[in-house]
């Protein structure tokens, strides 16, 4: 893809990107995620690194070396395998269980990279730590790009009840319009 991985393209052009451009990139990630899911397809390793962008900069979601077909929407993972920590919901640091639901917290920590303009996750802390935070219910800080009604759609994606996060088709471009339009008051 002509502008590469989201991760770079994120952190080269820093405050140049403008909060619709961002919230645009958030969409595309979660259309490309609703249509792995529609097809029973769990990615298990969403993001930034594992995004591109194409010359229109619309995101496209790549990387599909951990992905799986399943037909009971869950997967769990052998003993030993490798998995991105700072990107998995309690039930994958705890149990390798891996579902839709699995990648719904890789796509609220998604949102957060894309708002934070390619920071890492828990960035000053250990697997180990981080582990042991999410497991005490800590999740990730508000960007200082990202509003409020944006957070809350991030916050949803970790909520403590796993039940009670969002699936990926619901998050639509309608609401992320809707944000956009809240917050610029358009």
């Amino acid at each position: 893809m002509e502008n590469g991985c989201l991760l770079n393209f994120l952190r080269q052009r820093g405050g140049a990107l403008k909060e619709a451009w961002l919230l645009s990139m958030c969409q595309d990630a979660c259309e490309g995620m609703a249509y792995l899911e529609a097809h029973s397809f769990i990615h298990r390793d969403l993001a930034a690194r594992n995004c591109l962008v194409n010359e229109d900069n619309v995101v496209k979601v790549s990387d599909f070396g951990m992905t799986r077909y399943v037909l009971d929407n869950q997967y769990t993972s052998s003993s030993g395998a490798m998995f991105p920590v700072k990107w998995s919901p309690p039930e994958v640091l705890h149990y390798s269980k891996y579902s839709s639901k699995s990648d719904v917290w890789s796509y609220g920590v998604l949102m957060w990279e894309i708002f934070s303009e390619g920071r890492t996750p828990f960035e000053s802390r250990s697997n180990v730590e981080v582990v042991e935070e999410i497991t005490r219910g800590v999740r990730l800080y508000r960007p200082h790009r990202a509003t409020h009604p944006v957070y809350r759609i991030m916050y949803s994606c970790w909520h403590e009840v796993r039940a009670d996060w969002p699936p990926l088709h619901r998050i639509t471009r309608l609401n992320i319009l809707n944000i956009y339009t809240k917050d610029n008051k358009v």
